[in-house]
């Protein structure tokens, strides 16, 4: 601290209130001192300074002039050179020349004054120490030689006829004109390529070699024989700089002989290092990219890809999705701005004539405005910024993506962003975004559902994937009936029409909903899965009967094509049975209308049943009824709480319904859910080590009432969050709840048990997937799903497709110990789903490889969608989801309605996703089409798609060749394929095409494979009886294994060992009603 008396002297007596008002002129004159900034530009030779060499626009001014005066004067050495008449003798013709035209002369002289004058001021202004270095410098050597003769000339009237070499005044002009190049960019504030500076460069100082050797030859040859012109002299220039040296005109004297060895000479040095340069700086704008002119930005649409580090695959599924839509494909290009350098796999895909005339590359960082006008952003039709998700470190890989997407929105505010990020408590630092994608989000909302709506993975990533259904069975590669309508039904995607423009739902406006989309199911064979009103920015789904068609409403369904893009043709269809055991229909919910004890099919009368004909079904209600239909209020537990009053446990009492009270981020969705009335407390939420409140040590000590869900994760991220929500949706019936066991490498923080302890039947254990005790503490024994999420420490590698190597080894062994246990996994590439379930002997998965190279060649995008597991939605990669933000530049309704469709947003009166199980006693409704009839009649219910299964026994597995496991693609519409229109079957139950079918399947299989079967049955049949007991043995050692750690861990081992069938799942996107599925 210091003393402010002492350091700020009081005022003087004299000052008063009118001193202080008036001020005192005396002091103000004393003690006041007048500052001047900028001294020296006052004075006569700072302002001359600054007019001809500070102030950029004079200073470009007077490098104008000087260089137009160099020009003048080599023009005028040429119009004497051509004027003269060279027949005639002066004696020595090399130093004198004839110069009678006076007026000729004097121009010359006056150019000459002018630069002279020009030159010493410049000097002048330039000298900052000796002015020797200044005198010493070649230019000013240069220009004294072609200005003082002429000078000297004027006072000395016999000198007037001596030489003087103004053709090397273009030297002095090639100097001007890079210094001009620098003062046009400093004056109007643009950068020009280094590449066009150094072009310049090396035109300038080629013409000025040439020049120089051609006045120069011509004008030493006057002393020889031969009298030259100035084209004869042209004409050896070229031939001699060009090597080709034809010998026709040759030097006759020793000074011209000496001048093209000089000249050639600075030839040799001057020019390989001018060509050095231009290659140096053409090799790095390769590297950087260039630039993408303002003309064509201004005539051409363009879109700009940002990211930290391209690779090829992510490069291609950008490329495929953006342009397989027709709009896209003429005036629509692509520039990709790059931080690292263009990888090698790239560069030659870019090279391919149907991208390299669409795609430009430009290394660059969206953080710096320069790149981005290189990419002219401000011109462009959107923007895609999206993260490196094999990074390490995910949460500094958002942030990169944040400063990336505030740049752009910095430059172009008015340039649509396409966001992708990894973690969901990032999300809002972009919420101004037009779409964002949440990585994290999406792959946990997804994951869960698998478990309770089987391979929901597989539908939403054919469903968001662009295709026309174009694969093997257009081309006959595969005779397998589950690939021919697995295939042509993955073409059905998602769009929307406004309804009083369409041809599909336009006669049906003042209709319910659920009628509308019935019969439009089953005149056109599309299928209405929601709308959205003209004064509502959100869409519904299946908003159910009572709501009304609109003629304003856009109505978003699901077909092979746009409506657009249709024909329409009148024809008769015969039905056919396609609903079989094991099927799985998944279908969207109405909210308002939930049968008390889950989604169940009613069955026909017995009377009926009895008499061999097919049951009628009620007719779906085009105007709602208000006796059948009853508005249910979302906040009510009616569901179980209406059905079974008088059974209600304490577990029953102690729930309720209401929003999550602890969100884990901000921005996530508020979701109605199943919740505690009281949190559980933290020790409780532990699964593997007792408390003061239970002393419960395993999974099998709780006696769930339902299996368990388990769940295996690295850490326990925000992400996790979005997996509990949707299994503790309200619209889940209570009794259905599965447990959820999440099983953690490390230990969870506080905010995220916070976050989970309202949720009722929500467990942590610390533990790893690769130690068989874990497993067995957390129930994998008994439990309905096995979870397995791809860990963020090994998403990146050396080798980028080794990623997934330790979770594919862990999976694989964890089925191997437990056969029959549903694995759900995550991957970082989808190329790598091929070793899931790996078996080296399986000759039928071998065919697929067979039929997945074929694909690939044909240029399909998704070669992978006939691989077992991923047809069976065991296999999910977060990188088949990229399409889903490619999408939304043409279908901005995409991302909101897959958000609907995995519960990870909820908008009022909308519905939801469900399945329900098709048992034997549900056979009597026969196709898909009734099917579609009895769920709309009765419950209100859309259904969007079929997952089938087929069990296997346990020796039919051993067979190398067996019928595959499928998945149906859930959520295409039934009748979304027209092809399948036509290849209606017989409708008979009994038909006998299933033997055949597996028939073909084995043949193809051989001969995609080129194995026939060798040797005699005999031989055969004892070498399939020999692998079976090698492979029971197999079973045996692991069943023991497992039975001995569940012993040493006191748990009990009856539940391992049962059910070892597996089963054959296929998928079928959009199948019509009309179409036989024989299973």
């Amino acid at each position: 601290m210091f003393d402010l008396e002492s350091e700020v002297p009081p005022l003087p007596p004299k000052y008063r209130f009118k001193d202080l008002l008036l001020g005192d002129q005396n002091l103000r004159n004393e003690d006041r001192v007048q500052v001047e900034f900028f001294p020296n530009e006052c004075t006569f030779k700072g302002r001359l300074k600054l007019f001809f060499i500070k102030n950029q626009r004079s200073s470009l001014r007077i490098r104008v002039f000087d260089f137009s005066l160099k020009v003048l004067s080599c023009v005028l050495y040429m119009y004497r050179v051509l004027a003269e008449d060279p027949a005639k003798e002066h004696g020595c013709e090399i130093i004198k020349i004839n110069k009678n035209d006076p007026c000729f002369f004097n121009q010359q002289v006056f150019v000459a004054i002018i630069c002279l004058f020009e030159t010493l001021l410049a000097t002048y202004l330039s000298c900052k120490g000796s002015i020797w270095e200044q005198i010493l410098q070649f230019k000013f050597i240069l220009e004294m030689v072609n200005t003082v003769p002429f000078l000297i000339s004027i006072i000395s009237v016999p000198l007037r006829n001596l030489f003087i070499p103004v053709f090397l005044n273009c030297w002095l002009a090639k100097k001007s004109l890079e210094i001009m190049i620098n003062d046009f960019h400093r004056a109007t504030q643009r950068t020009q390529s280094a590449m066009f500076y150094q072009v310049v460069i090396l035109i300038s100082t080629l013409f000025c070699l040439i020049f120089t050797c051609i006045c120069g030859f011509q004008h030493l040859e006057r002393a020889g024989e031969k009298k030259l012109t100035v084209f004869d002299s042209w004409y050896f220039c070229i031939v001699t700089f060009s090597t080709v040296g034809f010998g026709d005109v040759t030097p006759s004297v020793w000074p011209s002989k000496l001048l093209v060895i000089i000249m050639i000479s600075v030839a040799l040095v001057v020019l390989p290092m001018q060509f050095e340069q231009m290659a140096y700086l053409w090799m790095e704008s390769q590297k950087s990219g260039g630039n993408y002119s303002r003309r064509r930005a201004e005539s051409e649409k363009h879109v700009v890809l940002c990211v930290r580090s391209l690779k090829i695959d992510l490069l291609m599924d950008f490329l495929n999705e953006f342009y397989a839509h027709p709009e896209l494909q003429v005036y629509h290009y692509v520039i990709i701005l790059c931080a690292t350098e263009m990888d090698p796999q790239v560069r030659r895909v870019l090279h391919i004539p149907l991208w390299s005339q669409r795609v430009m590359y430009l290394q660059g960082s969206a953080l710096k405005d320069k790149d981005l006008i290189r990419a002219k952003l401000d011109n462009a039709n959107g923007c895609f910024i999206l993260s490196s998700r094999c990074e390490v470190d995910r949460t500094a890989a958002d942030h990169q993506t944040i400063l990336r997407a505030w740049a752009v929105k910095d430059f172009a505010p008015k340039c649509p962003i396409y966001v992708q990020i990894l973690m969901p408590e990032n999300k809002f630092h972009v919420k101004f975004a037009d779409h964002v994608v949440c990585e994290d989000e999406f792959k946990y909302a997804m994951l869960a559902l698998n478990c309770i709506c089987p391979a929901t993975s597989t539908f939403i990533t054919l469903l968001v994937h662009t295709s026309q259904g174009l694969c093997c069975v257009h081309n006959g590669q595969s005779p397998v009936q589950w690939h021919q309508t697995y295939g042509t039904c993955s073409g059905n995607e998602v769009y929307n029409i406004a309804l009083m423009d369409s041809v599909f739902f336009s006669e049906y406006i003042g209709k319910s909903f659920t009628y509308t989309s019935f019969h439009a199911q089953k005149k056109y064979g599309v299928c209405l899965i929601g709308v959205r009103c003209k004064d509502s920015k959100s869409i519904l789904l299946n908003p159910g009967p009572q709501f009304r068609m609109s003629p304003s409403d856009t109505c978003f369904y699901i077909n092979v094509t746009k409506e657009e893009e249709s024909t329409f043709k009148t024809q008769r269809t015969r039905l056919s049975v396609i609903a079989d055991m094991g099927n799985v229909a998944v279908d969207l919910q109405d909210r308002e209308i939930q049968p008390s004890s889950g989604p169940t099919l009613c069955l026909p009368p017995e009377d009926i049943k009895s008499s061999g004909r097919r049951p009628s079904m009620d007719s779906v209600l085009g105007v709602p009824d208000p006796s059948f239909l009853h508005a249910g209020d979302l906040n009510s537990d009616q569901s179980e709480d209406e059905t079974l009053p008088s059974n209600k446990d304490q577990s029953t009492e102690k729930h309720m319904k209401g929003y999550p009270p602890n969100l884990p981020y901000i921005g996530s969705s508020a979701t109605l859910c199943h919740l505690l009335k009281d949190k559980v407390p933290f020790c409780c939420l532990r699964l593997e080590k007792g408390c003061q409140h239970n002393n419960f040590e395993d999974a099998k000590a709780y006696s769930f009432k339902n299996k368990p869900i388990i769940v295996s994760a690295e850490t326990a991220g925000n992400g996790l969050y979005n997996f509990i929500v949707p299994l503790r949706a309200s619209y889940r019936l209570r009794k259905d709840l599965n447990p959820i066991v999440l099983l953690l490498d490390n230990k969870p923080g506080t905010p995220f048990l916070e976050a989970i302890c309202w949720f009722p039947l929500v467990y942590y254990m610390v533990g790893s997937i690769a130690n068989l005790d874990d497993l067995l503490r957390c129930g994998v024994s008994f439990a309905a799903n096995v979870v397995v999420v791809d860990k963020e420490s090994t998403m990146s590698a050396e080798e980028d497709y080794m990623a997934d190597a330790k979770t594919i080894v862990n999976v694989q062994t964890l089925f191997r110990l437990f056969s029959s246990l549903r694995i759900i996994t995550e991957l970082t590439h989808p190329a790598n789903m091929r070793f899931m379930q790996f078996r080296a002997k399986d000759c039928y998965s071998l065919a697929l490889s067979q039929l997945e190279k074929k694909e690939r060649e044909t240029g399909s995008n998704m070669a992978f969608m006939f691989r077992l597991p991923f047809a069976a939605g065991r296999i999910f990669s977060i990188g088949m989801l990229d399409t889903l933000l490619y999408q939304s530049f043409v279908k901005d309704y995409m991302i909101s309605i897959i958000r609907l469709l995995l519960g990870l947003d909820t908008t009022p009166g909308s519905g939801f996703l469900c399945c329900i199980q098709i048992s034997e006693e549900d056979l009597w409704i026969r196709t898909y089409g009734r099917l579609y009839q009895k769920l709309s009649s009765t419950v209100g219910d859309v259904p969007i798609g079929i997952y089938r299964t087929e069990s296997q026994t346990e020796d039919s597995l051993e067979v190398p060749f067996r019928n595959p496991t499928a998945v149906s693609k859930g959520g295409a519409p039934p009748a979304a394929s027209g092809g399948l229109h036509r290849s209606s079957t017989s409708s008979d139950p009994s038909d006998i095409k299933a033997p055949l079918l597996r028939r073909k399947s084995v043949q193809w299989a051989q001969k995609l494979n080129r194995r026939g079967p060798r040797g005699d049955q005999r031989g055969a049949h004892k070498g399939s009886k020999r692998s079976l007991r090698t492979r029971r043995s197999e079973r045996q050692e692991l069943s023991e294994l497992v039975n001995n750690r569940m012993k040493s861990l006191g748990l009990s081992s009856s539940t391992h060992g049962k059910g070892h069938s597996n089963k054959v799942n296929d998928t079928s996107l959009g199948e019509p009603a009309q179409t036989e599925t024989p299973l």
